[in-house]
């Protein structure tokens, strides 16, 4: 009897073994998967944001406030845009979220939290940090010090009212 159960546990010993070396391969697969995603998420609002540019008009001199037809800057220049309502949702609720952070700034995990990604995740709280940065480039956003990202100064009191909070411009 105790070698049967001896080789029973010696096959559960081999068996847990080999399941945890699939469980790395498996979690390696998984990493590269997210990067490559991440990769074509990135290059498909390059391409979207190139296609834009090349569409724009080099002087516009009549305004429109009809929204545009076919595809759009996601994150169109401050100058550019009647406020926060003309970027995506999910730029609203990162605006929203440096609203509410005040002075103190929205940091990249908790701007992967806001857009309900996993935090944990590397690759995620990189994505959000390069949302956050594009915000920077179009003057949406101030990083006031480094990883925390702030309404402009003269915003915060005009859109700390406005932005993503109910009854507000939203």
């Amino acid at each position: 009897m105790r070698a049967v159960l001896e080789t029973r546990r010696k096959a559960a010993v081999v068996r847990v073994k080999e399941l945890e070396a699939e469980l790395e391969r498996v979690r390696t697969d998984l990493a590269d998967a997210e990067e490559v995603l991440r990769r074509r998420v990135i290059g498909l609002e390059q391409y979207l944001e190139a296609l834009a540019e090349e569409e724009t008009p080099a002087e516009v001199t009549v305004v429109s406030r009809r929204r545009p037809v076919g595809p759009r800057r996601a994150v169109p220049h401050r100058e550019n845009a009647a406020g926060a309502e003309d970027l995506s949702v999910d730029y609203q609720a990162v605006m929203a979220a440096a609203a509410d952070a005040g002075a103190d700034g929205l940091g990249a995990r908790r701007a992967a939290v806001v857009l309900g990604w996993d935090s944990a995740s590397a690759s995620r709280v990189e994505g959000a940090r390069a949302r956050l940065k594009r915000l920077v480039e179009r003057g949406w956003l101030v990083e006031v010090k480094p990883g925390r990202f702030t309404l402009p100064a003269s915003e915060q009191t005009q859109d700390a009212d406005a932005v993503g909070r109910p009854g507000g411009g939203s």
